[in-house]
């Protein structure tokens, strides 16, 4: 969890000029729901994304 806070902070919350926490909050979403979890690869899956894995499974 550290790695992946660690991450997020570096390529989102200081990344942005947030206004708002509702930007914040719709800015975290999209990161883990549009890219976190569909395109980025993980180790742990054989270097597949989450989203194809779990089609893999289907």
């Amino acid at each position: 969890m550290k790695s992946f806070f660690s991450r997020l902070k570096v390529e989102l919350i200081y990344a942005e000029d947030y206004k708002t926490v509702d930007e914040v909050r719709s800015g975290v979403f999209e990161s883990i729901e549009m890219f976190y979890k569909r395109m980025r690869r993980h180790y742990s899956l054989d270097y597949v994304s989450p989203h194809k894995f779990e089609q893999q499974l289907a």
